[in-house]
């Protein structure tokens, strides 16, 4: 199986799935790199479903920084609960734009790579904000990207950094930004982490299935 037969098989799969949050808010509110670090942000250890209610009911509240430092942090926890450490994200959300607004340049301190200098944002943030906002070539490892690149034995690695670093060598650049949202739909509706849908999988036939003790 070719990379090239890869991406076209999952494009054409995926074509009528549920697009993942960070698409959706795309969709609402177009390429705002704020709203879309904020999403992510919100996205981490929780449900796309929960991230984008608490996504939309907080971009209701503020749609900036000087907006969003001007809510309590106790009213942002509040508003974004149930989402996965509610209270820390609240923390850091706050923090981020009181740190955007001092440097004063918001567009220029994200467009230039400086994202992973922010308080709570790692690699995989960092990359999704550059590629989804900007048009940044960057792969995005999260849980699904990790364990289907390595189900698939794309890859052998053990952490997303590693990951990353494999996909780059092996992946054109020109699909390193759709790579995520592939294999983000594709994890959550057919190669999922506990007993994969093989049967309906249209890689099963290349799929050396690696870790899988049981499929459906």
């Amino acid at each position: 199986m070719t990379i090239s037969h890869l991406i076209a098989t999952l494009q054409k799969a995926t074509f009528s799935m549920p697009r993942p949050a960070a698409e959706l808010i795309i969709q609402k509110y177009g390429k705002d790199p704020f709203l879309i670090l904020i999403s992510c942000i919100l996205s981490l250890r929780t449900t796309d479903a929960i991230s984008y209610a608490a996504s939309i009911r907080l971009f209701e509240l503020a749609r900036n920084p000087q907006q969003m430092v001007a809510i309590s942090e106790e009213k942002i926890a509040a508003c974004i609960f149930p989402v996965g450490f509610y209270r820390k994200k609240a923390y850091t959300i706050r923090h981020i734009s009181f740190v955007l607004l001092k440097q004063c340049e918001q567009t220029v301190v994200l467009k230039s790579g400086q994202l992973l200098a922010l308080p709570g944002v790692g690699r995989k943030t960092a990359n999704l904000v550059l590629g989804y906002a900007y048009n940044i070539p960057a792969i995005c490892v999260d849980t699904h990207v990790q364990r289907i690149s390595n189900r698939l034995g794309l890859v052998q690695t053990k952490n997303p950094a590693e990951t990353e670093e494999a996909l780059k060598k092996i992946i054109p650049k020109k699909h390193w930004i759709e790579l995520n949202s592939l294999l983000v739909m594709w994890g959550q509706n057919i190669c999922r982490p506990q007993s994969p849908k093989c049967s309906e999988c249209p890689l099963a036939t290349f799929c050396p299935k690696i870790g899988v003790t049981k499929s459906r």
